[in-house]
């Protein structure tokens, strides 16, 4: 067992007072609030009844923040598992789906456990891009039936016949449903732009009930379709299946876990940058592992972490995972005292909520900068896109996986080189080494060596981790580095917002061709300016002399690094660096 740590909960409440408790009970309220439409929605579109996205919210939101790895990570139905939970449920059924759930846990268990979970990088950024897109474009098309009320009996679950379908169903639409949903649609983006605070989904899933209640608008709602909700807490039941169903199941299994480790970490992440803390990412596997186990025997989906309401956990104040038990409690609450409410709310606006986060997880932003890399990173997302859209899920994940490592393969096969050394060599590389360079004490010089590839760029945590250590000015020494793909670039990029944001200015040097031109095509120079792209580290030096305006009084010593790994390297002496065995 590779976990060696406890529960960020255990650690929370070590130091838990009173202040923290009122911020972690306002944040939990109002991330349940916005979980509830979101639950209901994504389990009416993953084939299932509303009830079952609110009982995987209460009881997966309750267990991912008490087991968990992050302080503020917010646990439960996500977009991602739409679109495979609706395949699993149209051919097992939803015994199968309950079956195919507690797999996928006890794979993330073992993830965890093993401490296999960092496995997780080396999903090429192309591929997650790809099927994060492709994702998002099938719940948008899952929704356009409800978001303009069309008369239709059965939807097919491929997105071709499910287009030609809506399509010919067209001329159904009902005028009453459509406007629903784009005043819904409205409420939404005008709140989530003016008014931040306040959760958009709920206001115009409220005012559209009211509108619908008190004008008996004839539209569909989840009384009209499912007969409302239960009232009452989730129930435990036995799922009912048999051992010939684990192998068809398997790859399914797979996927889910795949995502839900993707979504869960991805999340993690970007809840770390909000808050400023940093998730133990195994820990975070095996709690997201238990309450997919334990989700089905209680009617619920699958779940992960989800990165809205994680996002919104944070902004509204919250200080430890008490603010994800109290989000989990809420829900419960509702279930249990306003329950038989639900019954009135429109399908269409949920459709159009659901419309919403399918273009906020869409990551669209992205795919301009994916036509700026290589035609080999095209291809690799535009193939898991299609697939995605066109084929299959799990196809997707899986061949975008295996494209990728064969490109990798290919990329550091190609940065492989015998040349003999000549006068020529040694003359040219003379301004990129170390070698009697005096390196000022307002410098730190960090190194990469070998490829930066996806799989490699977790090194750079070894920097990212102790901004406060470093030195106004940093320097990036590429001069080793072999290669770079879409994955490493985004590492720098991240690198350079972060140095930026601390204060401190960010210089490259002797960049490769690959890297340089990769670079270039990706317009990575907005990102640290034009002139802090420096061929060599004697025009790195001087650019660092410009940009601190202060004499030359120290310098800094490199130490050596394995490959793939940055390594900062400083000194405080004042003799220049002479040992050959760091020179070119």
């Amino acid at each position: 067992m590779k976990l060696g740590r406890m529960p960020k909960l255990v650690e929370a409440l070590r130091d838990y007072s009173f202040h923290k408790f009122i911020s972690d009970l306002i944040a939990g309220v109002t991330v349940g609030l916005v979980a509830l439409p979101l639950a209901m929605a994504f389990a009416i579109s993953s084939g299932m009844t509303p009830q079952a996205g609110l009982y995987c919210a209460v009881i997966t939101g309750f267990l991912i923040s008490a087991l968990g790895g992050s302080r503020t990570q917010i646990g439960g139905p996500t977009g991602a598992f739409v679109v495979v939970v609706y395949g699993i449920v149209a051919q097992h059924g939803v015994n199968g789906l309950f079956l195919c759930t507690i797999m996928a846990g006890l794979i993330l268990v073992i993830l965890g456990l093993t401490g296999l979970g960092t496995a997780v990088k080396y999903i090429p950024r192309p591929v997650v891009i790809g099927f994060t897109n492709g994702i998002a474009v099938l719940i948008a098309s899952t929704q356009i039936k409800d978001f303009f009320g069309l008369q239709i009996d059965s939807v097919p679950g491929a997105f071709l016949p499910r287009m030609q379908t809506l399509a010919a169903h067209f001329h159904t639409i009902s005028p009453i449903s459509t406007a629903l949903a784009l005043a819904a649609m409205a409420v939404i983006i005008l709140c989530m732009r003016y008014v931040k605070r306040v959760p958009g989904s709920i206001v115009a899933l409220l005012l559209g009930t009211i509108v619908v209640v008190v004008f008996k608008l004839p539209v569909e709602t989840i009384g009209t379709r499912f007969g409302g909700i239960p009232s009452g807490p989730p129930t435990f039941a036995l799922p009912q299946f048999h051992p010939d169903m684990i192998l068809p199941l398997l790859s399914p299994a797979l996927t889910v876990a795949l995502l839900g480790a993707i979504e869960s970490l991805m999340s993690a992440v970007v809840a770390d940058r909000m808050s400023g803390d940093k998730h133990y990412p195994n820990v975070e596997l095996v709690a997201q592992g238990v309450a997919n186990i334990v989700s089905p025997f209680f009617g619920g989906l699958p779940a992960t972490g989800a990165i809205a309401r994680t996002a919104t956990n944070i902004r509204s104040g919250a200080k430890t995972p008490v603010a994800g038990i109290v989000h989990a409690l809420t829900l419960l609450a509702i279930l249990l005292f306003a329950a038989p409410l639900a019954q009135y709310i429109p399908l269409a606006v949920l459709a159009a909520i659901l419309m919403i986060v399918s273009y906020n997880m869409g990551e669209w932003r992205e795919i301009p900068k994916i036509f700026k890399m290589s035609g080999a990173t095209i291809s690799v997302w535009l193939i898991t896109f299609a697939l995605t859209v066109f084929a299959d899920l799990t196809l997707a994940v899986e061949f975008g996986i295996i494209l990728a490592a064969l490109l990798f393969i290919r990329k550091v096969a190609k940065t492989t080189t015998v040349t003999k050394v000549t006068k020529e060599y040694i003359e040219e590389g003379r301004p990129h080494s170390l070698q009697d360079k005096v390196i000022p004490d307002y410098v730190t010089i960090i190194r990469i060596h070998g490829p930066f590839l996806f799989g490699t760029t977790e090194t750079l945590s070894n920097v990212t981790d102790h901004l406060h250590e470093l030195t106004p000015v940093v320097i990036l020494r590429l001069r080793n580095m072999t290669a770079i793909d879409a994955t490493g670039l985004l590492a720098l990029e991240d690198l350079a917002d972060k140095l930026h944001a601390s204060g401190r200015a960010l210089i490259l040097c002797g960049a490769r061709p690959q890297p340089t031109k990769l670079m270039h095509q990706a317009e990575f120079e907005k990102h640290v300016g034009k002139d802090n792209i420096c061929p060599h580290i004697a025009a790195a030096l001087d650019r660092a002399k410009a940009v601190h305006e202060v004499p030359v009084v120290g310098e800094i010593l490199p130490a050596p690094a394995a490959n793939g790994h940055a390594a900062p390297v400083r000194s405080d002496r004042s003799t220049p660096v002479s040992d050959s065995k760091h020179g070119i």
